[in-house]
């Protein structure tokens, strides 16, 4: 084969494959622009935010051993993993999270009384929506979450559900696990851009949060290829390395 038939080759290979992956390494390379460039709490609305929920420690509270016992009495089956006193509308509350017949559960009870919980209704999504923001906003719509209505795409992902969704005029949506009262997930318009990259960069157009997906590592793959390619395109064509590296000393000038 002719020098210049594999050259010819080469630089075919790596056109084609400079057309194919050349739209991937540029979302690679906008995406990691805009994450580099982006503080990740002001991705997150951490400065629209207020953290503090207060409960009043000069209140009698019922011992969460009486609650914990009430839950496991005539189940074998209830392993506790974890129990916290949490406020919701600043009244405490016992959050338990256990595990039953193999689920994973939440129960929250009344630390006053040790009654429990029903699901936040939309008055008290919005009032803790509210009571959640560091400066008041307006109230755009409050939407309930379920299994059913909360797809891959959704950027309420792998949360407790049901939940409810408060969203402001500014485009922020507060979202509160209706079980618990706690906020689950601020979500401002800054994140849904880096969602939407964050998508691009992992190339996983489902979930958008496997990076071990196919697509992934076969892109990654060609890449590799065809920065290789590159070199040996730019190897093969460099007359001054191939002086150096194949010409004889014999044949050498003077």
């Amino acid at each position: 084969m002719k020098k210049r038939n594999y050259k010819h080759y080469i630089r075919k290979a790596h056109r084609y494959l400079g057309v194919v992956i050349g739209v991937q390494f540029f979302c690679w390379t906008l995406g990691g622009l805009y994450f580099s460039w982006t503080n990740i709490k002001e991705i997150r609305g951490e400065r629209l935010r207020h953290h503090h929920e207060t409960v009043a420690a000069d209140r009698a509270l019922v011992a969460p051993k009486t609650i914990v016992e009430e839950l496991q009495r005539g189940r074998s089956d209830v392993e506790i993993g974890s129990l916290r006193l949490v406020g919701i509308l600043g009244e405490p509350f016992y959050e338990i999270k256990y595990k039953s017949a193999g689920e994973e559960k939440t129960l929250v009870a009344a630390a006053i009384d040790g009654k429990i919980r029903p699901l936040l209704t939309e008055d008290e999504a919005r009032q803790i929506g509210l009571a959640a923001l560091r400066e008041p906003q307006s109230i755009r719509g409050v939407e309930f979450l379920t299994a059913e209505n909360v797809g891959g795409h959704h950027e309420y992902r792998e949360k407790p559900l049901p939940a409810w969704a408060v969203t402001f005029e500014t485009g922020l949506t507060v979202y509160l696990s209706a079980e618990t009262g706690q906020i689950g997930a601020f979500r401002t318009n800054g994140w849904r851009v880096f969602d939407f990259l964050w998508m691009l960069h992992t190339m996983d157009f489902e979930t958008r949060d496997d990076i071990n997906n196919y697509l992934l590592r076969g892109f990654s793959a060609l890449g590799i290829v065809t920065l290789l390619s590159g070199f040996l395109l730019f190897f093969v064509s460099s007359k001054f390395l191939r002086r150096i590296l194949f010409l004889r000393p014999g044949r050498r000038a003077g």
